[in-house]
């Protein structure tokens, strides 16, 4: 399998629940048991450093959902969108973009989750170029279940994302290209731009710096090296 050496990538894990909590309910990414999930930090999008307010993701997956849970230290919360598919990105805001088919011209999925649990959900055609050639903002992410819970100055994101719309189903050994990325503002206006696999740009419409979502089996302990 052929990719920049550089690129990340995420083992992602088969969920595990916490006893007697098997749900199907948007709770649910609160009762699965996140313990052996890898979390991934978020880094500053342009050159990989440091950022203001910390981020992490963890992800599992079973043959119906990928589950995303999204950790943010937040001391200054600004949303003020209400209605989905309003510009999200213009304020506080996570996003995962996520392209199945390992074509970087698209389409890839772009999912945005406010800290009010608003919604944006788009199909993306990239031309290339760090541009966007086409953008279906009408279609909507069938099943989709999302929640934000506050924990006093951190946010926790959840997205349940249905495997039913996706060609490539999440099997032991199948892939997805993703990234996952924070826009946050301070009290003072100052936008910080953050990306798990860092597109040195202040751009997250860059196919190309995707990382890799590796789908595990249960039990499997491989590192990346392995690759």
């Amino acid at each position: 399998m052929s990719r920049d050496k550089d690129l990340k990538q995420y083992l992602c894990r088969p969920a595990k629940w916490i006893a007697g909590s098997e749900t199907a309910s948007v709770e649910e990414g609160r009762q699965l048991d996140w313990s052996e999930c890898e979390a991934a930090p978020l880094s500053e999008t342009v050159d990989g450093g440091a950022v203001m307010e910390p981020t992490e993701f963890q992800a599992c997956w079973s043959p119906d959902y990928v589950w995303f849970r999204i950790r943010c230290t937040d001391h200054h919360v600004f949303s003020r969108f209400t209605q989905r598919d309003e510009p999200l990105y213009e304020e506080d805001v996570v996003e995962l973009f996520i392209e199945e088919g390992h074509q970087e011209a698209g389409p890839y999925v772009e999912l945005e989750l406010s800290p009010h649990n608003v919604v944006f959900d788009a199909r993306v055609w990239n031309d290339g170029q760090g541009g966007i050639a086409r953008i279906d903002v009408e279609w909507n992410m069938e099943g989709l279940r999302t929640e934000v819970v506050r924990h006093g100055n951190e946010l926790v994101y959840h997205l349940a994302i249905p495997t039913a719309g996706f060609a490539r189903k999440p099997t032991p050994g199948a892939w997805w290209r993703m990234n996952a990325y924070r826009i946050d503002q301070d009290e003072k206006g100052v936008r910080q731009y953050q990306a798990w696999s860092p597109t040195g740009a202040v751009n997250f419409h860059l196919p190309a710096r995707f990382g890799m979502l590796r789908f595990l089996d249960q039990g499997d302990n491989p590192t990346i090296e392995e690759e």
